[in-house]
């Protein structure tokens, strides 16, 4: 999330005017962020899922060479072993298309058989 910082220290809005939430000790860049953290918790303990990773970095990798890093809302290993990485998106910027579209490209080499899923 991108925030400023005044000179004396104090926050100023975020730039596409969302606001953080504080949900089970960390801190989410959105409300509907940690809403699907909390949702992704009941599935948990439903036994859908096995394990949520938030923010999971994934490192993007061209010709052995490092382009950059991007993070994931969540990864979720589900029951039957697979593997969703969930993007809530709000905003969608052009370096983030990008990034995202590199990652699909990408998505048979970092995890075989793994689900892209956006949610807005």
């Amino acid at each position: 999330m991108y925030r400023q910082f005044t000179r004396k220290g104090f926050m100023t809005k975020s730039k596409y005017g969302n606001q953080t939430k504080q949900y089970n000790g960390r801190s989410y860049d959105s409300i509907r962020e940690a809403n699907l953290a909390e949702e992704l918790d009941w599935r948990k303990k439903a036994g859908e899922i096995k394990e949520v990773i938030p923010q999971y970095k994934i490192s993007l990798n061209v010709n052995g060479k490092h382009i950059c890093n991007y993070y994931v809302d969540f990864k979720c290993v589900m029951a039957d072993d697979s593997i969703q990485f969930l993007e809530y998106k709000g905003f969608e910027t052009p370096d983030w298309k990008l990034k995202w579209k590199l990652l699909e490209a990408l998505l048979d080499e970092i995890q075989p058989g793994a689900e892209m899923i956006i949610i807005k």
